[in-house]
């Protein structure tokens, strides 16, 4: 029987997600169709002055990822010139059938140059991905600084309670900026190289996230003096700084919205919040709060004023003490003008910060060449916590999770998200997965080899636990007895594994290795001159398998320095690489076999390969 095309899952559109300028010479595209259903995609396009055939210009696409239910393909095409006024459509194969896909859909005939094709206009400055060069090598280490370490107990407030007491949302334990200075050091070994805030300037809360003053540190972490020797230290010792931006809402005692609070609809504040009625009221709110939290008002940042006030705070913080970005509390709750004008200016003060919005879903409103860089990846810490620590779901899910999440943006910035497993808003992954630090590690291995950038969250390396907020704000274990060495070292190793290895920071993803049956999964980082090899057993028993490798020869082991040598994989209608994992992505040449202890990773790689 004939196989007809599902053509209702073959998707394009002529827009930022599907078709953006890499530069101004080179475009990227993205199409998709349903998982498996194409033999072949091909890219065809012109310039809008071109009329003979001969100019016609064809590319074949790749399947780059794959999810549960659909293929995505991609291409790169680079131009002599400016890639303005760009014709172009799709021919696509299925069985001995031909496609032609357009804006108005499909057609069984090859259309002419003047007929169905989509069109690329202009490559705008800052249409495309630009994110400074560094941000995609980074480790983060995620710092609660009022847990992380006590460095100046007489800044501690009226009745801080002792360290590692158990946390609640009211008492202070003492943490301070002096503490992380004590520890840059610490952090620097681990190899973290970018330091995250919570926020630091003055509130009412310990967490913070109730700002009062956006111009000053709270007095009970230190002084501004203090937070500029902090920077210097940091940058000395090659560690990035990010600050939190708590820009979408303030704490009810900031001064503005006292003034609102006290003069109503005379108020010179009034423009900045929401409010249904006056008087102003708490008991209900009457005004918009974030998360219904009457404490926490929400900002009106289309008001001009109060958009100019906290794009001058986000300015001067990188100003005055030269840091090196912001991560934007629940950033997409924001209006995206105010991201791109606040973008747009920082980037006039110093050109290669870093700007980290918060979303718990897909960041695509937020993540634009003209707005934010990255986004924390809370998609990628689900997927891992269902698949590792709850056992939820299976390989081929956790696959499909993965492919879809990589999908839903370019390539830059994929390899720019924070992966994190757990932060201040959750509960610990240690607590998750029951306290069993195998599962730990071995999610802390995926983290680390995974395209984006790994954020630790301060002690998850020793051993730190604790369910959702106030628990998972523990106190940092200082105490050498205490912590988990071993722990400590397995971080440190995945750490110096990644800045020692090209494809992991910047590579292409693709699995290999899918066993529903035993828990394996396997994927392949990849760039021009080097490709790396992950081999994952999630199963409570050691398992054999074999893994399908794209070159053969000699490949390292990056975790224990030992050699292993390829078996031949024959190709072709004769061969038997067919039967290995996406195949038809990958062109598999050799293949290892290999033994896998319980809930352990190996990591393996060759150099000097040419894609």
């Amino acid at each position: 029987m004939r196989e007809v095309l599902n053509k209702a899952a073959v998707l394009h559109r002529p827009t930022k997600e599907y078709i953006y300028p890499e530069s101004r010479h080179t475009l990227v595209c993205q199409m998709s169709a349903a998982r498996g259903d194409l033999e072949r995609v091909e890219l065809q396009y012109w310039y809008r002055t071109e009329e003979e055939e001969e100019a016609r210009h064809c590319l074949q696409m790749t399947c780059s990822l794959r999810d549960g239910c659909r293929d995505y393909y991609r291409a790169k095409v680079t131009f002599s010139g400016p890639a303005a006024y760009v014709r172009y459509c799709f021919r696509l194969e299925k069985g001995a059938d031909v496609y032609w896909y357009g804006p108005n859909g499909f057609l069984d005939h090859k259309p002419g140059m003047k007929e169905h094709y989509f069109e690329f206009l202009w490559p705008n400055e800052g249409d495309g991905y630009r994110a400074p060069d560094w941000s995609s090598s980074q480790v983060y280490y995620q710092i609660f600084p009022e847990r992380f370490r006590n460095g100046d107990k007489s800044l501690d407030p009226p009745g801080t309670v002792p360290w590692g007491s158990v946390p609640n949302r009211e008492e202070y334990m003492g943490g301070d900026l002096a503490g992380v200075i004590e520890k840059l050091e610490y952090i620097k070994d681990l190899g973290a190289t970018c330091i995250y805030f919570t926020p630091i300037f003055h509130a009412m809360s310990n967490h913070m996230y109730d700002t009062v003053d956006y111009y000053s540190v709270d007095p009970r972490f230190g002084s501004a003096d203090l937070f500029r020797q902090l920077v210097d230290e940091a940058h000395n010792r090659g560690l990035r700084i990010i600050l939190d931006g708590v820009f979408n809402h303030c704490g009810y005692d900031f001064p503005f919205f006292q003034d609102f609070v006290v003069h109503g609809e005379q108020s010179a504040y009034r423009e900045w919040f929401y409010a249904d009625s006056y008087p102003v009221r708490t008991d209900p709110p009457n005004y918009d709060c974030v998360g219904h939290y009457k404490w926490m008002p929400k900002i009106n940042l289309n008001c001009p004023e109060a958009r100019r006030y906290f794009i001058e705070v986000g300015k001067y913080w990188i100003r005055e003490f030269d840091t090196d970005g912001w991560r934007l509390d629940v950033a997409d709750e924001v209006a995206t003008s105010f991201w791109e004008q606040f973008a747009w200016e920082l980037r006039q003060v110093k050109s290669d910060i870093l700007l980290i919005g918060e979303t718990w879903g897909d960041a695509g409103r937020i993540l634009n060449g003209n707005r934010l860089d990255s986004a924390m990846n809370y998609l990628f810490k689900d997927a891992v916590t269902d698949f590792i620590a709850r056992e939820r779901i299976t390989v081929s899910e956790f696959d499909g999770r993965l492919n879809w999440m990589l999908a839903l943006y370019p390539e830059e910035v994929c390899l720019r998200m924070y992966n994190l497993l757990d932060s201040h808003d959750t509960a610990r992954f240690l607590y998750e997965c029951g306290g069993q630090v195998r599962l730990l590690k071995l999610a802390a291995a995926v983290m680390m080899t995974f395209p984006g950038c790994p954020a630790i969250f301060y002690g998850d390396e020793v051993g730190v636990t604790g369910a959702n907020d106030p628990l998972c704000r523990q106190a940092m274990i200082w105490e050498e007895e205490r912590q988990d060495a071993e722990l400590r070292l397995w971080y440190k190793k995945l750490a110096a594994v990644r800045h020692s290895s090209g494809s992991l920071q910047r590579g292409s993803f693709c699995a290999n290795l899918i066993s529903d049956e035993k828990k394996l999964y396997g994927y392949l980082r990849q760039t021009e001159d080097e490709v790396t090899a992950v081999v994952i057993n999630a199963s409570p028993d050691t398992a054999e398998m074999e893994v399908p490798l794209p070159y053969e020869g000699e490949w390292t082991g990056l975790l224990d320095g030992g050699k292993i040598i390829t078996e031949e994989i024959l190709t072709g209608k004769n061969g038997d690489s067919s039967r290995y994992t996406n195949c038809d992505m990958t062109e598999y040449r050799g293949l290892i076999k290999v033994e896998l202890e319980a809930y352990s990773i190996k990591i393996f790689q060759k150099r000097g390969v040419i894609v």
